[in-house]
């Protein structure tokens, strides 16, 4: 996988431009994210939350929290403990007013860190979630494997990833939009143009489907699925730990 990074010409390692980018866009985040996807990715949180939601978990960590969305809709599921994981201090201050707005500061807790090396202990989560979070990962495999490790026996591990869709016309409606369209809203609405392009960008690039079903399967996931979602622009996967 060609490795896609937000700014071209930095010295900065994909890590700490993603860092900065989610930094940058914090304020503009969520509304230009209801703009992109034409507010249909509320209802992908929707999904994945049910499919959490009947594990019946204590303990969730949503990696790549972002400013909180998932983690709040997560609160539905009556988990004891929900962690909001992500790199970018901007995003989460955001995220921590939300909570607290939600009153959920009780459940959730707002923490900063990298999800290629967390600082929690192995079999610690009954449920993991990452939406739209897992192409920014530096190294996938490593952040993939850390994931593995703090997620329990047969605790679920839910993602929500852009994917490309297959079919005609989807698949060419998709790539004028995301080349053309998808950069223009962000270069309207946000200081950092970059930023949209490194989105479209990373998306075209990320495997997806049986693709990513292998990945997980490698680094020792069982019982890895997927379902595309609206007409295959976005696709959850699901999987388990022995």
């Amino acid at each position: 996988m060609s490795k896609i990074t937000p700014y071209k010409n930095s010295e900065l390692g994909k890590k700490e431009q993603v860092t900065k980018m989610f930094d940058t866009i914090s304020e503009n985040y969520d509304g230009l994210n209801r703009v992109i996807s034409f507010g249909i990715d509320v209802k992908w949180r929707k999904k994945v939350v049910k499919i959490v939601e009947k594990t019946h978990p204590k303990t969730v960590l949503d990696i790549a929290t972002g400013t909180g969305d998932l983690a709040i809709a997560l609160a539905k599921t009556d988990a004891n403990k929900i962690i909001g994981f992500d790199i970018s201090s901007g995003m989460l201050e955001i995220g921590k007013q939300k909570v607290v707005k939600s009153n959920l500061q009780n459940t959730i807790e707002m923490v900063l860190g990298d999800s290629e090396d967390m600082p929690f202990e192995d079999n610690t989560f009954d449920a993991i979630t990452v939406a739209f979070g897992v192409r920014n990962f530096e190294t996938l495999e490593k952040g993939l494997s850390e994931i593995l490790r703090v997620l329990k026996p047969n605790g679920i591990f839910v993602i929500l990833e852009t994917s490309v869709p297959t079919k005609t016309p989807y698949k060419q409606g998709y790539k004028l939009y995301s080349k053309y369209i998808l950069p223009l809203i962000g270069k309207l609405f946000s200081k950092d143009r970059s930023a949209y392009q490194y989105l479209s960008e990373s998306a075209s690039v990320f495997p997806y489907g049986e693709a990513l079903n292998n990945i997980l399967t490698k680094i020792g996931f069982i019982s890895v699925k997927d379902f595309p979602q609206t007409f295959g622009v976005a696709t959850i996967y699901t999987s388990s730990k022995l």
